[in-house]
């Protein structure tokens, strides 16, 4: 085989390793790819989430710790991984990674592709977006939104050129059985007559839960056969269970912790909620959707560039939860309405969200920047 012809490899560089939207993304991006074109190989800093999924996953996975970008003892073993792993092209997410990879890719002569899937931290302190810009000058810089592009452009001052968008994809959800739904239903203590609302995401404070939860009581004066399940772990879990309670809601108020079932979950709801502060592009929303349920986001982030208003569920402001109460209040009222919006956000999400269509666009991009450097 000649050396155009033979197998790329692509070494995945992860800041976190979750359980996260963008975790999830490396990992199908990973272990998705043609394998007739190219090999998945993943690094990442710390043990967790997605070293474990990968590597159930058949992706050779490597940790290597790193105390931070001047940690010469983590580019030098860094160094010997992708020798050892004959790497082609390096896939870097978010910040930490962006950064250290691009600084070995440079030294090494390797293509790196940077995507950012939200906008944290990185352009709080003048080195950061100064290292951001340096990066978008050597590597092909990738935004998960539109809206992500602008905030990068205007906050970090890369110009718009060297930014490339390309959505996040899920894949189509297996659809349970009714035995295995009612058997959910059972284990979550859930009466065979309620309305269900659900959310998931890690409890954290950029993720708005608590505006949900105070919404819940306004909700219950109308329809007080609804429960609301909250997927998901993190720093507020104490704090929202406390919430619930002074509330009085604890009998429909369902915290079910992090889940490896969330299609099992998703086929429960009515109707699907994300009150977050901020987003890139919501993997949640994406599965809800694909799922077939009637979303109510905030309006933030790239929400408005999957949830249409009006056809495909409730965009609300942030922060705002009797916008949200009267939203939730619309679709559990209109059972046809909210049918109709799971029916539109399910074509939707097949036509322009798939797995197949992010992973094809990588792969596209991935033949662009090894055409270049070879």
């Amino acid at each position: 085989m000649s050396e155009d012809n033979k197998v790329k490899t692509i070494l995945f560089l992860s800041t976190s390793s979750g359980p996260g939207g963008a975790e999830q993304v490396i990992s199908n991006l990973a272990a998705s790819l043609d394998p007739a074109k190219y090999r998945g190989v993943l690094c990442v800093f710390r043990p967790g989430w997605l070293q474990e999924r990968s590597q159930a996953r058949g992706v050779p996975t490597y940790v290597i710790p790193t105390q931070g970008m001047t940690d010469w003892r983590w580019a030098f073993r860094f160094r010997d991984l992708l020798k050892y792993e004959h790497v082609d092209l390096i896939h870097a997410h978010e910040f930490d990674a962006n950064v250290q990879g691009a600084a070995v890719a440079i030294h090494l002569g390797i293509p790196l592709v940077a995507t950012v899937h939200g906008k944290h931290y990185f352009w709080e302190k003048l080195r950061r977006r100064l290292a951001y810009r340096w990066v978008s000058r050597r590597a092909t810089m990738v935004a998960v939104s539109e809206d992500l592009k602008r905030f990068i452009v205007e906050k970090v001052g890369v110009s718009s050129e060297r930014i490339t968008v390309l959505y996040n994809g899920v894949d189509v959800p297996p659809i349970p059985v009714l035995a295995d739904i009612e058997a959910c239903r059972r284990e979550i203590n859930l009466q065979g007559t309620d309305r269900v609302v659900g959310v998931v995401g890690n409890l954290y404070p950029v993720k708005g839960h608590q505006y949900l939860i105070d919404a819940i009581p306004e909700v219950l004066e109308k329809y007080p056969d609804t429960s609301f399940v909250f997927a998901g772990r993190g720093q507020l879990e104490t704090a929202l269970k406390q919430q619930v309670n002074r509330l009085g809601l604890g009998t429909r108020v369902h915290f079910l912790g992090l889940r490896q079932d969330i299609p099992r979950i998703l086929a429960l709801l009515d109707v699907f909620v994300l009150p977050s502060l901020s987003e890139g592009l919501s993997m949640a929303i994406l599965e809800a959707m694909m799922a077939g349920k009637p979303v109510i986001a905030t309006r933030v982030g790239g929400n408005p560039e999957i949830v249409l208003e009006g056809e495909t569920g409730f965009l609300v402001p942030p922060k705002d939860s009797p916008a949200l109460a009267a939203s939730l209040i619309a679709l559990l009222k209109n059972r046809h309405l909210a049918s109709e919006f799971g029916e539109n956000g399910k074509r939707r999400a097949e036509r322009q969200f798939s797995l197949q269509t992010m992973v094809s666009s990588y792969q596209a991009l991935y033949d662009e920047r090894l055409r270049i450097e070879s």
